[in-house]
């Protein structure tokens, strides 16, 4: 980096120097109204300069695109996009300026990063970052990854900058600023999220994307982020949040449920310290209680969460599919039901997802229970496919799920789903959540023996095959966390076995085959396991939530392959 970043001689350099600490200090000071639930004042202290300032700008649709990743609300997302596409307008201001000679030149020899101001790093690192969280955008809408790859050019942009400016970091030229701890602690935001997040994609994903050059490596992405975390800088909290949503959701409903609850415990700490009342820290809290099966705290801390602010509502949701879950793993259908009519009635994320969970839990009460509100199971499940949408033009997996589910309500005399709530459940892979809670996971084992007891007593329908195996499937889950892993294996090959029977619900085939794979590598049966994978990876498509289920197979893969029997680690893809 050229000498002019790091002096402090006088005038524009200096001026540009001062005006880029006064930035960061001021979105440093609105980034600690955000977290005290403080969001009006945040936002406000900002906007004034959006335009002038790149980290006025950047930070300003960072707060809008946290709210939109916290709510999933298909308007919050929206303003985050668009908000986000003028930040980055912003930053392109202050991008060190090229000629036509100098793109040519920079095309044959490669932009050198070393001749930049510190302000033009800056605006590198800031404009990156706002390609990262577009993309970022566009995965929360769009599972399947299509429209992340066609926006490739986009994304691409983002990972070859930080690829630069890591190696910037790197370079024995390269000459620290004033504000370096901040530039560098978006390189490892950056370099981070890329590494971790495309190690996670499934292989057919994947190649396509190594195809046009990206590469991840899982380790070296949270080790990235790890550091960042621990540093004093304006990308810490970001750094920290990452991981935290990495080892409480990604690893659970894209992996095999194996996040480190322990770390994210550790990193959650002094930011609820400091943060005590902090919404969003509260909601992290909540979330690590029940991955360590303390469901009972984790109500209280949810709870808790909604009391801390009142001015974000739709925060407010995300605690209650939380605690809807909370109360599913406690077999409280009444409680459960309250959570999904009131996302039902205020959340407008999936309409088919909530009636369907709604109708999903009435189909659990007893003979004795009154219906809340007159509802009937019957007519919720039969509007479920009226209420699809659309979210950037694609459908939400989970509501394509629910809408197929639903479907079988429509004739006039409709088959009823023997246990849906619990079907759902594994979709969010809540086994491994009460896995780790024998009591839990024996009731849920006896609710499942009941449902298999009713299906055996009543007349055989065409779809016979297909709930028998949905139980099997559960079944084996509550088995396996049981530790009667001879039992659970052989309700994991009955399924297999009857693939030919299956009509309708074909995930359940290749879902089976994951979970074996998984319970085969909790007993050192590696070579045993891959094949499994390979074939559920192979053998099926066009079922129902296949993009998540190969997120599934990969992370499983990744166990597999990263500690084989020999106890060396085998080759990682290419670091970024």
């Amino acid at each position: 980096m050229d000498s002019r970043a790091a002096n402090s001689g006088s005038g524009d350099g200096r001026s540009s120097t001062s005006d880029l600490n006064m930035a960061l200090h001021e979105c440093m000071a609105a980034l600690d109204l955000f977290l005290n639930n403080k969001f009006s004042d945040a936002l406000a202290s900002l906007q004034a300069k959006t335009k002038d300032s790149m980290y006025h700008a950047l930070t300003y649709a960072t707060i809008l695109e946290m709210q939109a990743m916290m709510t999933f609300d298909a308007q919050d997302i929206l303003n985050a996009g668009n908000t986000m596409k003028e930040a980055q307008a912003t930053c392109q201001k202050f991008r060190k300026k090229s000629t036509v000679a100098d793109s040519i030149n920079n095309l044959v020899h490669r932009q050198s990063l070393e001749h930049f101001t510190e302000e033009e790093i800056h605006a590198e690192i800031c404009y990156a970052e706002c390609l990262l969280q577009r993309a970022a955008l566009t995965f929360l809408q769009d599972e399947n990854m299509v429209s992340f790859i066609k926006g490739g050019i986009r994304v691409r942009n983002s990972y070859q900058t930080y690829r630069e400016l890591d190696s910037l970091i790197q370079s024995p030229h390269y000459v620290k600023g004033e504000n370096h701890l901040h530039f560098e602690g978006g390189v490892k935001l950056g370099v981070g999220a890329f590494n971790l997040t495309l190690s996670m994609f499934p292989a057919r994903i994947l190649r396509l994307l190594e195809f046009v050059g990206f590469s991840g490596n899982k380790e070296h992405g949270l080790l990235q982020l790890q550091e960042g975390a621990s540093s004093y800088s304006f990308r810490s909290v970001l750094c920290t949040m990452l991981l935290l949503c990495y080892h409480t959701f990604m690893t659970f409903v894209l992996g095999t449920g194996k996040g480190n609850v322990e770390e994210a415990e550790r990193l959650l700490k002094p930011y609820l310290a400091r943060y005590p009342k902090g919404a969003i820290f509260l909601f992290f809290a909540g979330r690590i209680e029940t991955l360590k099966g303390n469901i009972d705290a984790a109500v209280n801390r949810y709870e808790e969460c909604c009391e801390a602010q009142q001015y974000w509502k739709q925060f407010h949701h995300m605690c209650y599919w939380e605690l809807m879950w909370c109360f599913t793993y406690k077999r409280q259908w009444k409680m459960a039901f309250f959570y999904a009519d009131l996302l039902s009635k205020e959340n407008t994320w999936s309409k088919a997802t909530y009636i369907y969970m709604k109708a999903a839990y009435l189909s659990m009460f007893g003979p004795d229970d009154c219906s809340p509100f007159g509802d009937s199971e019957v007519e919720l499940f039969r509007i479920v496919p009226s209420l699809k949408l659309k979210i950037a033009g694609k459908s939400l997996p989970t509501e394509k799920f629910a809408i197929r589910k639903a479907r079988r309500y429509l004739s006039s005399n409709p088959i009823p789903l023997p246990v849906p709530p619990l079907e759902m459940m594994y979709i969010w892979n809540g086994y491994a959540v009460i896995g780790k809670c024998p009591n839990l996971t024996e009731g849920m084992l006896e609710t499942l023996i009941e449902a298999e007891e009713a299906l055996a007593r009543s007349s055989a329908t065409e779809l016979l095959a297909d709930d028998q195996c949905v139980i099997k499937l559960l079944k084996g889950l509550c088995l396996k966390h049981l530790g009667k892993i001879s039992e659970a294996e052989d309700h994991f090959n009955y399924i297999y076995l009857n693939e030919k029977k299956i009509k309708y619900d074909h995930y359940l085939i290749p879902n089976a085959l994951l979970e074996l794979a998984i319970l085969y590598l909790d007993q050192d049966r590696r070579e045993a396991a891959i094949k499994l994978l390979e074939r559920a990876k192979q053998n099926y498509k066009n079922y129902s939530m296949e993009t998540r289920t190969h997120f599934r197979i990969q992370a499983a893969l990744h166990q597999a392959k990263s500690t084989p029997e020999n106890g060396m680690h085998s080759g990682a893809s290419a670091v970024l």
